[in-house]
């Protein structure tokens, strides 16, 4: 975290430690959910070389030029979120249930007069790519440590870079990371009398036979919604191609709560005339975070059908381009206390104290993405499809903005401490895709898929080990450790009429940190668990 933020105020002159973002916020903002029509998301989106469909528009384009007629669909998503993590008394779980319409578009076919290329297509489309919505509690007794200690273990400045003066205010006046400033006026951290070369600065809360517990709260809020204009063909039915163009829009919100309740602590208390060795001490951390902004990236795609019964896809996509508007702030509330002094329990030393409110820009690469795929048309009755697609998360790039004496952006540069974290902490992701369809009759189709998404963060940190640097005052993340899909679907066809149903379940385990391992000790960690229902419903008419 101070890493970052001393990175940040290098680079950018004019600017403070405030601007800093981080790997983590990267991640947070970049990872896809799986969304599309009954039809695509029931044969677990194993699209790649199948084509026909109109979520084709965000996979791969050429497989609008499959179509021979025009079509208009919209698609209703009722998604069942529950959200499992460990408690006190068991697990706590959080349940939530979203209605939204995540996909409608319209492909319209032009026919040629020519042998080569008997069709032209384009297409128009919005697709709701992925939700953020999720709500995570979880508790930890005992505790190992303190995040204060942790705070402590890297605070290196002077107190009077950390306190406030009659004309200096150090969250705009010094290159001070915002949470040891935060830290120091809330007493979570206090100078250490014993202060030497090898011993820190500043000393936590917690020592050798302090007992304390540890909660968190964390709510995500936003979504991912893409616009398409996507243009296809074929060649003599044989070759079919498509580019597509996407037009992005992105809102993600983050309040996470994080507390601890210790006894036999050491902490601050003024009516005690200082540091007290035997105090109850308790703080809550609250942190608000809000990133959102606008993006572009195109796919480029080909199927090639050599025989009727069979097609083999690949397509491209590349990285979105995103220009990100940021903003956070965090408060802590406090108690400290000496049960055996009087003076302590009649006068605890309480209070809240709050960040100044940090608002900011940066650009932002997502991971470009490769897809491969193989379909099979099995007696003119049955469809079985793979996919394979690579996402490179390890290949994102941010660019932090520069500032100019009146706080307008002037220009933006590449930063090379967080893009070395995120070599070092993330790795290409890898997405297993199948599905299969049978027509039952004419007119009615059964279908079922699957898919996973192999973990985008390397295991030493996924699980813990490895430091991780946060931005701001917040130094809670989650990293995903699996996410597969189990999908079955219906349709069938009335006249020029269609309607599609599918269900998926879907499933993904993480690993929460209420901050990051260090030398200071191993953070709490919990293992989260997501349980999520989607009924999705699609409609739709080709004419």
């Amino acid at each position: 975290m101070k890493r970052s933020a001393i990175l940040i105020a290098l680079l950018a002159a004019g600017t403070c430690a405030a601007t800093a973002q981080s790997a983590v916020d990267m991640l947070q903002v970049t990872q896809p959910g799986f969304r599309g029509t009954a039809r695509f998301m029931g044969m677990g989106g194993a699209f790649t070389a199948l084509g026909g469909d109109i979520s084709s528009m965000t996979q791969n384009p050429a497989g609008l030029g499959i179509y021979r007629h025009s079509e208009i669909a919209a698609t209703l998503d009722i998604d069942i979120q529950n959200t499992k993590a460990p408690g006190q008394q068991g697990d706590v779980t959080n349940s939530k249930t979203r209605v939204d319409c995540n996909n409608f578009g319209y492909v319209g076919t032009v026919r040629l007069d020519n042998d080569v290329m008997p069709f032209f297509n384009w297409g128009v489309s919005y697709n709701r790519l992925g939700s953020f919505d999720r709500v995570t509690t979880a508790y930890a007794i005992p505790t190992q440590t303190s995040l204060t200690n942790y705070i402590a273990s890297y605070t290196g400045y002077p107190e009077e870079t950390l306190n406030f003066g009659k004309d200096y205010n150090p969250y705009s006046q010094s290159d001070a990371d915002w949470l040891s400033i935060l830290a120091y006026n809330s007493y979570l951290i206090n100078p250490r009398p014993d202060y030497t070369e090898k011993n820190p600065l500043y000393g936590g809360l917690f020592q050798n036979g302090t007992e304390g517990d540890a909660a968190i709260s964390v709510r995500e809020r936003g979504y991912t919604d893409q616009y398409n204009i996507n243009f296809a063909g074929n060649i003599q039915d044989v070759v079919f191609w498509g580019l597509g163009f996407g037009i992005t829009d992105m809102s993600y919100r983050r309040d996470a709560y994080y507390s601890e309740s210790m006894a036999g602590a050491t902490a601050y208390n003024k009516a005690a005339g200082g540091v007290i060795y035997d105090a109850n001490a308790g703080f809550g951390l609250n942190n608000y975070k809000r990133i959102w902004g606008s993006g572009w990236n195109m796919n480029f795609g080909l199927i090639v059908k050599p025989v009727n019964e069979l097609r083999l896809g690949i397509a491209v996509a590349t990285p979105t381009w995103w220009k990100l508007d940021h903003e956070y702030q965090g408060i802590v509330d406090y108690s400290y206390y000496a049960p055996s002094l009087a003076e302590s329990q009649d006068n605890p030393t309480k209070g809240s104290q709050d960040t100044d409110f940090a608002s900011f820009s940066w650009r932002l690469r997502s991971p470009w993405r490769l897809m491969a795929g193989v379909s099979a048309v099995l007696g003119g009755k049955a469809i079985i499809s793979f996919d394979y697609e690579r996402q490179a998360y390890n290949d994102m790039k941010i660019k932090t903005g520069v500032y100019d004496n009146y706080g307008y952006v002037y220009d933006y540069q590449e930063n090379p401490g967080i893009n070395g974290d995120v070599k070092n902490y993330y790795q290409a992701a890898n997405v297993f895709r199948i599905g299969a369809e049978f027509r039952v009759t004419p007119a009615f189709s059964v279908r079922a898929g699957y898919n996973t998404t192999t973990t985008n963060v390397k295991d030493e940190y996924k699980d813990g080990g490895g430091e991780v640097l946060t931005a701001g005052t917040d130094p809670s993340f989650a990293f995903n450790k699996k996410n597969e899909n189990f999908c079955v679907g219906l349709g069938y066809k009335f006249g020029s009429f269609y309607l599609d149903g599918a269900y998926v379940y879907n499933h993904r385990t993480s690993n929460l940190f209420a901050y990051t391992d260090s030398a200071a000790g191993d953070a709490p960690k919990w293992n989260v668990s997501d349980n999520n229902s989607s009924i999705v419903l699609t409609a739709g008419f080709r004419f």
